[in-house]
């Protein structure tokens, strides 16, 4: 491959990191067994409740629908409501995922089925007030509690849409950030950042909620034992507990003091299990996040700030963040690294290092966390570049860039898609088959995209695409 050529093409995967259609939001299948919860209707004003119903279509434009879910418990009141924003368009599955928080809470949740990566900020503007307008003049919403969560590419949709439209008072971005709310000075919204460990974008979340400090705002991060996905209930839990603390100091809800008083508690006996597991690094970012919480609705925030001084002149702790620090410079020079090796074509190199990367990733420390930050890395560098490679019809470029696809993240849906395009393209039916069953087998749903891929239509009858169909989850 041209150097220059190359070159271009690293440049647009680091434009486009942590934004492409991939299939890491649904990494975990806990939920994919209570979609056959989920009920479908067309047009209905009376929803049920208790149910996540998709899809329903919104009146003004039936090709826009989302998915919802109405707490169990009788309202008679207007309820806060989440939009939530899938990179795939699948607005039910944060629902089903958090539709016990919803109950504890009493928040409505909407997920967007046509919000998803690739669309661009005009696309998601026209989705986000279809979809407002739809669910606000058919259900009991709270106009001044609306709030917007997203996952991947829907968590800068989510943040996009914040800094677009004043009525959004939080957003929680989980698993990536937009970093032009860094410069968008004392936003109105709250801005709660969620990050695994071992999530590739970790560190640009700590980035921006770093560069956050330096202003007014809101904000927070929160981090859980996980890689680039859908946070667990817990801890999304945290998140939600935000939004009522936020609405509380906004004078959008009554101040409920027993609701405080146990977040207190419960910080409290964190915290010092914490520092007892000599965790101090842990123990401080919990401080902080309570500082964010309970700033101007009790003293005993002043309880944290104390604490929050007194970790950071900790000998031990002070040992541990410089450890961090220098596991993220070591991340960093490893990347470097990578970046170099990609125009070299070395098959050997990425064996060894893909092994090793593998190997190391399954460590349950913080190097371990890294070295799944750097296996996150790997597999969207191999799909972009592959993808690219793919478009501009470079066969033999990309079946080399694939082939490490395959190899770094052997169970993500788009390496055995493209190596399935590259098949058809050499007119080898039974591969392409196969490697489209194994696609579907990892997770690959988008009937549409299957059905219009010129590549499979050029091969007629050769392949059985409703077998594949039937595949898919």
């Amino acid at each position: 491959m041209k150097e220059s050529q190359f070159i271009k093409l690293v440049i647009l995967f680091f434009y486009t990191i942590a934004c492409v259609n991939k299939n890491a939001a649904h990494t975990a299948s806990d939920t994919d067994k209570d979609k056959v919860a989920a009920t479908s209707i067309v047009v209905a004003d009376t929803i049920e409740r208790g149910k996540v119903v998709t899809p329903v279509l919104c009146k003004a434009d039936p090709a826009e629908s989302y998915a919802v879910y109405i707490p169990g418990k009788s309202y008679n009141e207007t309820l806060p409501v989440i939009y939530f924003f899938d990179p795939h368009g699948d607005g039910s599955y944060p629902l089903i995922k958090y539709k016990a928080l919803a109950d504890a809470y009493n928040f409505i949740l909407i997920g967007s089925n046509n919000s998803k990566n690739g669309n661009d900020w005009q696309t998601a503007n026209n989705t986000w007030t279809t979809l407002t307008n739809d669910t606000q003049n058919r259900l009991k919403v709270n106009r001044n509690r609306v709030y917007t969560c997203g996952f991947s590419g829907g968590a800068k949709v989510a943040t996009y849409l914040a800094l677009h439209h004043m009525e959004i008072k939080g957003v929680i971005a989980n698993g990536a950030g937009l970093p032009d709310i860094t410069h968008a000075g004392n936003f109105g919204f709250s801005f709660t950042a969620i990050a695994g460990q071992g999530d590739l974008n970790m560190t640009d979340l700590v980035t921006i909620n770093s560069d956050l400090d330096k202003t007014q705002a809101v904000h927070r991060i929160i981090f859980f034992d996980g890689r680039h996905e859908w946070a667990p209930e817990n801890t999304m839990n945290i998140a939600f507990a935000g939004l009522q603390l936020d609405a509380m100091r906004q004078k959008l809800t009554p101040i409920n003091e027993t609701f405080i008083s146990n977040y207190v508690v419960n910080c409290k006996k964190q915290i010092a299990l914490y520092v007892k597991m000599t965790k101090y690094l842990n123990a401080e970012t919990e401080t902080r996040l309570s500082i964010s919480m309970l700033d101007g609705l009790t003293n005993e925030v002043n309880w944290f700030k104390v604490e929050d001084g007194s970790l950071k002149k900790n000998p031990l702790y002070q040992k541990q963040w410089q450890a961090k620090q220098n596991l993220l410079l070591t991340e960093q020079n490893i990347k470097a690294e990578y970046e170099q090796q990609f125009q070299q074509g070395d098959m050997n190199y990425w064996k060894e290092t893909i092994s090793n990367v593998q190997t190391n990733a399954k460590a349950q420390t913080p190097m371990g966390a890294m070295y799944q930050r750097l296996q996150a890395y790997l597999s969207l560098a191999f799909y972009s570049i592959s993808n690219q490679l793919i478009g501009g019809k470079r066969d033999n470029e990309a079946l080399y860039f694939v082939d490490l696809y395959k190899m770094a993240d052997a169970t993500n849906s788009e390496a055995w898609y493209f190596s399935a395009i590259l098949d058809a393209r050499s007119s080898d039916a039974k591969a392409t088959q196969e490697d489209l069953l194994k696609a579907a087998g990892c997770g690959f749903r988008d009937k549409e995209r299957l059905l219009k891929q010129p590549e499979f239509q050029s091969l007629g009858t050769s392949i059985n695409l409703a077998e594949i169909e039937s595949k898919m989850r």
